[in-house]
């Protein structure tokens, strides 16, 4: 399905889009990347890609991006609690975005569409989670704001004949990545190898999945499943604690720090401290990961070590 088409990635100089646009091309499709640039590196951008810098909050610069030629659309585009302070701005910014890129695929007759939702959806929920839990409780503006594009996608899959797979990730890992635990940790300890600094209690748990296995499962289920509004989460069988990627991490790079925790059960706010998706929906379908969720740590934790570290 995905071979020989046209797709644009928002969000494709990100950790997951830009993995994703280079795997599309390497399948034969013409990619169109759509990015701000205001997390992402113009140089993540893999060669072959058309790029567009675009804020897609601004329905004139979607339009740009979003044009009849194209078969699919993969928006990944979002921002985190890491880019606003303000809760309004985050939601606003993330639900006007996912609004301008439906309904501009509604007008211009663009029916298919991929779209990363997370595992904030569900809130605190009973582990392994499924697809069909509910009520989902999220209990952080980013999951209220994701939930609600979730809405918004289900409208148009629903009522405009917009075929789309929803993708509730875990924790997705791996090179590029920044504003993440591992990246952080690399960056304190690379400054301080001496004591390390560990937001909760240390005990908080979830799936961590490396990005390269994200990206082939998100091509399985596009190729495979045709419902027309088709939920899957994406993770690992596996969880990892705080503490234990501390020590993963602390190995790779061959230092041997003091734990500071700053206590609590939470690193912060809106924090989901124990988190497992069931994937028996994806094994389901016939795809399964090959890396486990600790392994998954130590190969980013080793590839971040060679980008961040002088």
């Amino acid at each position: 399905m995905l071979d020989d088409s046209t797709a644009l990635v928002t969000g494709g100089a990100g950790l997951v889009g830009s993995h994703l646009a280079a795997r599309l091309l390497d399948r034969g499709a013409s990619v169109r990347v759509a990015d701000d640039l205001s997390k992402g590196d113009r140089d993540r951008v893999p060669d072959g890609a058309d790029f567009v810098e675009a804020d897609l909050t601004d329905p004139t610069d979607v339009a740009e991006a979003v044009t009849d030629d194209l078969d699919i659309v993969f928006h990944f585009a979002a921002y985190t609690d890491t880019n606003y302070d303000d809760d309004r701005e985050l939601f606003e910014a993330n639900t006007a975005m996912t609004y301008n890129v439906l309904e501009r695929m509604h007008e211009v007759g663009v029916d298919r569409l991929a779209f990363t939702s997370s595992s904030t959806v569900y809130g605190e929920a009973p582990r392994p989670t499924p697809e069909d839990h509910g009520p989902l409780e999220p209990i952080s503006i980013y999951g209220s704001s994701k939930l609600a594009d979730e809405a918004l996608i289900s409208t148009h899959a629903h009522s405009y004949g917009v075929r789309s797979w929803v993708f509730r990730f875990a924790n997705i890992v791996g090179p590029h990545q920044r504003g993440n635990v591992i990246p952080d940790f690399i960056q304190k300890l690379d400054a301080d190898p001496s004591e390390l600094e560990i937001l909760g209690d240390g005990r908080q748990e979830k799936s961590y999945m490396h990005v390269s296995e994200c990206v082939d499962a998100i091509q399985y289920v596009v190729d495979n499943a045709d419902e027309d509004l088709n939920v899957f989460n994406l993770g690992t069988r596996t969880t990892t604690s705080v503490t234990d990627i501390a020590d993963i991490v602390a190995d790779e790079m061959g230092v041997d720090p003091d734990y500071a925790y700053t206590g609590g059960d939470r690193g912060w706010t809106g924090d989901v401290p124990k988190m497992r998706l069931s994937i028996e929906r994806l094994a389901d379908l016939g795809w399964e990961p090959a890396i486990e969720s600790d392994e998954a740590v130590r190969r980013s934790a080793s590839e971040l070590i060679d980008e961040i570290v002088e």
